[in-house]
């Protein structure tokens, strides 16, 4: 859920995605490494990595004390907020 909160922090950052509403649209290939437990610091990285109209894709990543907890791809989709 992080992950994906980042990548909608990181889609609507750009100019001409700003008055859009980001939907999370699925997952691939994501792995659990490492359980994440009360008191973790998450350090959360996202890169987009294809954008085609309003769907797009990014590869995104969790550490805890530099051990991947998580990875995979994130998939998404953008719309107008009406």
């Amino acid at each position: 859920e992080a992950l994906a909160q980042i990548g909608s922090f990181v889609i609507l950052g750009e100019e001409e995605h700003r008055d859009k509403l980001a939907l999370f649209a699925g997952i691939n290939d994501l792995r659990f490494k490492k359980q994440v437990v009360p008191g973790d610091v998450l350090e959360l990285e996202l890169e987009v990595t294809r954008m085609r109209g309003a769907v797009g894709k990014g590869v995104g990543t969790a550490t805890v004390d530099g051990t991947v907890a998580v990875s995979g791809e994130l998939l998404f989709a953008l719309t107008d907020k009406k």
